[in-house]
């Protein structure tokens, strides 16, 4: 029951509008199947092989969301049914996306990962890159990938106040990028942030997508 438990707790913290996006990192299906049984159809992965290995085994509804580093040459094992990449932190990355979509005749929605932590360990651009990135002919020229928004890390730190503060850039980011690239697109909206230390700073300061695995999991062994 405690995972049924711990998923109506977050759920009950998030205002309407707010998706949850439970992440299921070295987690068995079985495990994953409980989240299933509680009502949670978005799931969240970091690695490919993982991602992909879950995929095949766990009910067709899911919608699955790549939620960590992805390389390029990963690509092609989730672009038949990922639902959405949240970490598109490069143009060349983001050229493999709209290939791999192109061959499997969809479209892959997308969100631009920005870099607003204090650490250099964490992926991610700057918003200069992601203007060049959306200026780029490269960019205008792709036909079968869709910008929903943007996703971002805050520093892993006790300092609140730190973590809040790069929320709200990452909100402003969003807000500059939506006037002046996606103005008359209403899709552009997602705020992908927050995480099971840091959700409710991120609901507060404009979070549209949560990112929760131990909350909901327990403390990974």
């Amino acid at each position: 029951m405690a995972i049924a438990d711990n998923l109506k707790k977050v759920r009950d913290q998030l205002p309407a509008g707010v998706q949850l996006i439970v992440v299921t990192k070295t987690h068995e299906p079985a495990t994953i199947m409980e989240a299933y049984h509680a009502g949670q159809r978005l799931f969240g992965e970091n690695k490919v092989q993982e991602l992909q290995a879950k995929q095949g085994l766990l009910p067709p509804d899911i919608q699955w969301h790549m939620v960590g580093h992805l390389q390029s040459n990963k690509v092609k094992y989730i672009a038949p049914f990922i639902s959405l990449i949240h970490s598109v932190d490069s143009l060349k990355l983001l050229r493999v996306i709209d290939r791999e979509a192109t061959k499997n005749q969809r479209v892959i929605p997308c969100l631009l990962q920005l870099h607003i932590a204090d650490e250099t360990t964490k992926f991610g651009m700057s918003f200069a890159e992601c203007c060049r990135l959306l200026e780029s002919e490269a960019f205008q020229n792709m036909a079968h990938v869709e910008i929903m928004g943007v996703m971002g890390m805050a520093t892993f730190t006790d300092d609140q106040e730190q973590v809040r503060r790069e929320f709200r850039e990452l909100r402003e980011h969003c807000r500059a990028l939506k006037q002046k690239y996606f103005a008359s697109r209403d899709s552009f909206r997602e705020i992908s942030m927050g995480m099971s230390d840091d959700y409710r700073i991120g609901v507060e300061e404009g979070s549209t997508m949560v990112r929760i695995g131990t909350a909901i999991f327990g403390e990974r062994e």
